[in-house]
């Protein structure tokens, strides 16, 4: 049973690749060949990927025409007017255009300061953690204190962009960004290469927990934390080093309900 469902899982892998990448927010980071523009792209097209995907492909449109060519350039030469009057229209869902606002802000900030999102992500990691839970966890923590202004916490939308799986939070978007910066295929880039692909956790959201229902990748009932890594762990049974390259499959599977 475990071979033949291997076999399926690893055909969808074959099958699913970068002609058939639409409709998926990963194609926005294909736009470009800059890592740096890459990264925070790819950062962006996560946090807003959660409703429909029609809805986050229309978004994300929208978003890069505004940034252009080089959306590190642009976010690094533009001041704060610049970038509130240029997204002061932009709504995602339950994000307001504040949010949207306050999201290119810290991530203007982090550029700044740290030079690249992966420099503050890897000073939230030890080589010691099993998977990356911990140094996800502080450093949705650390994004939300750069986000206080005037020691005032941050309002819900800027605080649903950065979850917390200490909390229980499947953090889906969250490691769906990381998925894509640390694996490396046709799909995924590969530009964060300090983190072992074994340590990632796969991205759930409804499709994803839907077929992995279906194959007994889980038992557990709630889309929570528990739930991705009980299903991450069932996979590195078929790829101990890379359980999560499995993911773009399941997840389209899901969406375009095929049969697996």
């Amino acid at each position: 049973m475990k071979i033949n469902l291997k076999e399926k899982l690893d055909y969808h892998y074959n099958a699913f690749d970068k002609t058939k990448i639409e409709p998926d927010p990963l194609q926005f980071l294909h736009l470009y060949s800059n890592p740096l523009d890459i990264e925070l792209i790819g950062f962006t097209a996560s946090v807003f990927a959660y409703g429909n995907v029609k809805q986050i492909i229309n978004t994300l449109k929208k978003i890069t025409d505004i940034m252009g060519d080089s959306p590190v350039d642009y976010l690094l030469n533009s001041d704060n007017r610049t970038i509130k009057k240029d997204f002061q229209n932009l709504v995602h869902r339950f994000y307001s255009s504040e949010d949207v606002i306050t999201l290119f802000i810290i991530l203007k900030k982090i550029y700044k300061s740290h030079g690249t999102i992966k420099n503050l992500f890897l000073e939230t990691q030890s080589v010691s953690d099993i998977n990356i839970k911990s140094a996800l966890s502080a450093f949705s923590v650390e994004m939300l204190n750069i986000a206080k202004v005037n020691k005032r916490e941050a309002g819900r939308g800027v605080q649903f962009m950065f979850p917390d799986p200490e909390k229980r939070s499947a953090c889906k978007r969250m490691n769906l960004f990381l998925r894509w910066m640390v694996r490396k295929d046709e799909l995924d880039f590969g530009l964060w290469n300090e983190i072992p692909t074994e340590k990632l956790i796969i991205p759930v959201d409804t499709h994803v927990a839907n077929v992995c229902k279906m194959l007994k990748l889980t038992n557990r009932k709630i889309s929570d934390w528990k739930m991705a890594e009980e299903i991450t762990e069932n996979l590195k049974k078929f790829d101990p080093h890379d359980p999560v390259k499995y993911d773009f499959a399941i997840c389209h599977i899901g969406m375009r309900k095929l049969k697996i």
